[in-house]
């Protein structure tokens, strides 16, 4: 930062000794050479040229920007999924963010994530204001923040978005990681632009990859291109034995499709897909045998989801040849830009959730051509909550629950995909959710009582039907349960498990297994509504 500071005051920067790359060992005297040295020093010096550091520019232009950046502070209430009716000690972090215009503050969705109040602060400021949360947006992981105080707003100029940067362009990347209290600046190039797997959203959107650090704490601050332009949300880093300083950044086609779904809607609505599983079809053999002509290309379906709107004229085995007029090759790509080409789910999470897009497809050798209605994803095992408690309900010492990524990664860590039931790997991986309210209900866990001797060791079992009806999700089966005028309850559970319990002293023993826990109610709020 100082180094900075001095190239900001347009003077060349001092030659650092500590670090410094080794230079060559400088000449000796020669004989008779001491007479007038001192003159040939002062002379050399003159007739050396000032020359201008190689980034002076970028960071001249990016400095003004530095204002706009603010630290953002969070206190967070994590929901408890072990023990769902009541939530977790809460904690403290601190991220980034930046202000853009219309009275508005961009970051990351998971700085905020479980928000129960969110702080801003400055640079160069003592104060902290009290921050309203407008939008989340978990998949593209960005939130939309504005603070109510005139004050906050004085003197700072929004940031202003450039371009998508092409490969090898430098930026610069400024927020407030842990080390210190302080703005900090790290620079680097764009290395790579790609479809990249969003951890925190669970999906999949154009990123950037760029070669400077991104620590803990740079979330949510924005890259500038040398113009002073911002073109991105740093969000997250590769962390690996073989690898180092991999930052990821958000790109403004992903900010700007964000920004303008809120200015649309008034909330966030989510990025469309195309509701299908494909398959590419580079196979010579595969192409001739589904029909296909030498100039045609495309990829195959091979499976289309229920509950999405493309079920009604997608099927299997169709070729989707061209969307919204691109041409997509046998591998799936689209042309990107001069020379480079990109997964056609770029061109899907360009459009908004409910806009029309153009599909050609070739059907038992039959080109056809369909209008489809885009929607956001409805998965079996949902990537978020959204910021809602979890849904439960008690009966008899059983906890059910629903199923989502979330609640996998407080039972098994983050290293869920290995250490998860292989059945709810397998439903969380590949199955698809049949009706758009279908969910995976499983017994959590049992609170031992003398009513369920016997039935202790169930933890995390799909319950398939009650009383032999179909469970189709959690307020379902509470309402069965609590209906039922039969003599027992019956549950079926995966692993061809059976529960009986007897229906008179099973509700009669849930009141008190609720006083002993301390749990306010044999359900959460939504099944009560």
């Amino acid at each position: 930062v100082a180094a900075a500071a001095s190239r900001r005051r347009g003077r060349p920067e001092p030659p650092s000794d500590a670090g410094a790359a080794p230079h060559a060992p400088p000449s000796p005297p020669r004989r008779g050479a001491k007479k007038g040295a001192a003159a040939n020093a002062k002379k050399a010096a003159a007739e050396v040229p000032v020359v201008e550091p190689l980034r002076w520019e970028q960071v001249a232009k990016v400095m003004p920007s530095m204002d706009a950046v603010v630290k953002v502070f969070c206190v967070h209430t994590e929901p408890n999924f072990s023990l769902p009716w009541q939530r977790k000690r809460q904690y403290s972090s601190s991220s980034s963010g930046f202000i853009i215009g219309g009275r508005r503050v961009l970051t990351n969705a998971h700085s905020v994530e479980h928000y129960t109040q969110v702080k801003l602060k400055k640079r160069g400021s003592d104060t902290k204001y009290l921050a309203t949360v407008l939008a989340i947006g978990t998949e593209c992981d960005i939130a939309m923040l504005t603070v109510e105080d005139d004050e906050f707003w004085k003197g700072v100029s929004p940031l202003e978005f450039g371009s998508l940067p092409a490969l090898q362009d430098a930026v610069t990347v400024v927020g407030y990681p842990i080390g210190g209290d302080t703005i900090s600046v790290t620079s680097g190039v764009v290395s790579r632009i790609e479809i990249l797997s969003y951890v925190h959203g669970s999906t999949e959107l154009l990123g950037l990859q760029i070669d400077a650090a991104i620590n803990s704490g740079n979330s949510g601050g924005p890259a500038f291109n040398d113009k002073g332009k911002c073109v991105g949300i740093a969000f997250q880093s590769l962390k690996h034995e073989d690898v180092e300083n991999i930052g990821y950044v958000i790109p403004t086609p992903v900010i700007n499709h964000f920004i303008q779904d809120y200015e649309k809607s008034g909330e966030y609505t989510g990025f469309p897909i195309l509701g299908i599983e494909w398959q590419k079809m580079e196979n010579p053999d595969l192409r001739k045998a589904m029909g296909l002509k030498s100039d045609q290309k495309g990829v195959r379906v091979r499976r289309v989801e229920p509950t999405a709107p493309e079920s009604g004229c997608l099927q299997p085995s169709d070729i989707i040849l061209s969307f919204d007029g691109i041409d997509i090759a046998n591998d799936g790509t689209v042309p990107f830009r001069h020379g480079e080409r990109i997964g056609f789910s770029y061109l899907i999470s360009q459009k908004y959730t409910g806009e029309k897009a153009h599909v050609k497809i070739l059907r038992n050798s039959k080109v056809l051509e369909f209008n489809i209605k885009l929607a956001t994803h409805k998965r079996l095992i949902p990537a978020h909550i959204k910021g809602r408690p979890p849904s439960y309900y008690i009966v008899a010492g059983f906890v059910f629950m629903v199923v989502s990524v979330p609640y996998l990664r407080s039972e098994y860590g983050k290293d869920y995909e290995y250490d998860a039931p292989v059945k709810l790997l397998d439903k969380h991986l590949h199955a698809m959710a049949q009706s758009p309210d279908e969910q995976l209900v499983v017994v959590s866990q049992v609170l031992v009582a003398d009513i369920n001797i016997g039935y202790e060791e169930i933890v995390n079992i799909q319950v398939l039907s009650f009383n032999g009806k179909p469970v189709k999700n959690l307020k379902h089966l509470a309402t069965m349960v609590e209906d039922c005028n039969e003599e027992y309850l019956k549950f079926d559970m995966d692993y061809d498990q059976l529960v009986v319990l007897e229906a008179k002293t099973a509700k009669a023993a849930t009141q008190d297994i609720l006083t002993t826990h301390c749990i306010p109610s044999a359900m959460s709020e939504d099944l009560r509504t």
